[in-house]
Order: C-alpha cells, then sequence, then structure tokens
C-alpha cells in the first residue's frame, strides 16, 4: 500500500500558515492580527517570567544538589540525611529512616502550628 504522508518541515509550515492567515483575512486586516497577537506572546511572556519567580521565591532555601543516579537505599537515606543535617555515621539503616521520620515530622508540625496560628 502506498503512504501519503506530507514529509513537510517547520520552514514549510509558517509559509503555509502565512499564505491561510492572508487568505483568511485579507491584506488590510493582518497588521491588526499580527499585532495582537504580538500583545498576546508578549503577555504570555510576562505571565511566564511572573510564575517562575515565584517558584523560585517558593524554592526557598531546598537546594538540595542532585550528584546522579542513588544505587541502593543506604545511599537514599544518606543523601536525605545529609539533606537534613543528620550525621549518618554509624548509624543502621532503621535509625537513619527514623531520624528521618522525626526530624521531617517535626518541621511539619511546627508549619502545622504556624499555620493553625494565623
Amino acid at each position: 500500500m502506498i503512504d501519503f504522508s506530507l514529509d513537510i518541515l517547520g520552514n514549510e509550515w509558517i509559509i503555509i500558515i502565512f499564505v491561510a492567515l492572508i487568505l483568511l483575512l485579507g491584506t488590510k486586516r493582518l497588521p491588526e492580527a499580527s499585532r495582537k497577537i504580538g500583545k498576546i506572546m508578549g503577555e504570555y511572556n510576562k505571565t511566564k517570567n511572573a510564575v517562575q519567580e515565584e517558584f523560585q521565591k517558593a524554592k526557598g532555601d531546598f537546594r538540595i544538589p542532585v550528584e546522579g543516579p542513588v544505587m541502593s537505599e543506604r545511599q537514599k537515606l544518606e543523601t536525605i540525611a545529609k539533606s537534613l543535617d543528620i550525621d549518618s555515621t554509624n548509624k543502621t539503616d532503621d535509625d537513619l529512616r527514623d531520624l528521618i521520620t522525626s526530624k521531617i515530622g517535626r518541621s511539619n508540625a511546627m508549619q502545622g502550628s504556624d499555620q493553625s496560628s494565623k
């Protein structure tokens, strides 16, 4: 069977869209439409940048460096312990889990009490 797919690249699509716009809008309304599209794209970029800035502010001091894939459960626990400033030397996996849980539980409880007092 013969495959009738269109092999059209990116630049060719732009030309096709431009020709379609000229046919639909005419030459008199095309500049007005392009200005509106330009304003819309400008507002979109402003909003996108504002949202990205808010995400950066909300992220705060949670800078956990990712050095590569973690291969074992012990490495995962040590990475989490290191990010929470817990010394993982001479501790078993269960000890680390308990320390991590207690530290995370304490910070969640503190956040909950801060929110309930507001």
